[in-house]
């Protein structure tokens, strides 16, 4: 019989640069996005590594890390996504010691557009084709846009059903479009919304992009600004709920 090839087990963590996942593309990876649960993985597990004051998704990344036991991690830790990620990188290295934790800054400044973020299709849906396509360094197939009616700003949330609410005509920004775009670190693109239409404006609690979120929420003449931590709990749901009802959405 044919012999199969073993494959390297390999997280990633924020947005690698283009030039790496070229190179995990190949047959030889297995890819585990490390933001994203990756099953029921109980995220207490990460509590003895990091404070409870790190965001959701770093404390997702340590107790996918000790689920998965990944024997290669790729995590940004440029200003493309956070300081604290910095420090993520350290503990991984510390917690997993068969695990060979590779630093990088992702500087990359070529657009691959955003056609997820502006076409029509349920919210969560467009979410997580745009987290997916982190994964896939070949270029877009071209989608229609559709008319906007609400925004969505931010970074991907640790649980989905945050977006569960929105209509089909919700365009994504912020942190998520820079995904979508594969620059991470474009920070004119990262502060683009529009305002002409209603928009909530959300990061992980704990997130530094808090500060962010909150500053451009009050410059837009609509917003919600709205920040939660591990789920997305009934309060926060409620909130989007009477502001897109309140926007007549």
């Amino acid at each position: 019989m044919p012999q199969t090839t073993k494959k390297v087990r390999t997280g990633i963590v924020g947005v690698p640069p283009l030039a790496v996942m070229k190179k995990l593309s190949g047959p030889g990876y297995e890819i585990f996005d490390l933001d994203e649960p990756q099953g029921r993985i109980d995220i207490e597990t990460a509590s003895p590594f990091l404070p409870r004051v790190y965001c959701g998704i770093l404390r997702t990344v340590i107790s996918n890390s000790l689920a998965v036991q990944p024997e290669l991690i790729y995590i940004d830790t440029g200003a493309g996504k956070c300081d604290c990620a910095v420090h993520t990188a350290t503990v991984l290295e510390d917690i997993l010691p068969n695990c060979d934790v590779i630093r990088t800054k992702n500087n990359d400044s070529k657009d691959f557009g955003t056609p997820l973020c502006r076409t029509e299709m349920g919210l969560m849906q467009k979410m997580a084709a745009v987290t997916a396509s982190v994964q896939k360094p070949q270029a877009y197939t071209e989608l229609p846009s559709c008319t906007a009616t609400v925004g969505f700003w931010g970074v991907p949330p640790r649980d989905f059903s945050l977006l569960e609410l929105f209509p089909e005509t919700t365009h994504i920004y912020g942190w998520a479009r820079c995904m979508e775009n594969k620059t991470p670190d474009n920070m004119e693109l990262e502060l683009h919304f529009n305002p002409n239409i209603p928009t909530v404006f959300f990061a992980q609690s704990f997130c530094a992009k808090t500060a962010l979120a909150r500053h451009l929420a009050g410059k837009h003449p609509y917003a919600l600004y709205l920040d939660c931590d591990v789920t997305a709990g009934n309060s926060a749901k409620a909130k989007i709920q009477a502001f897109l009802e309140l926007s007549r959405i």
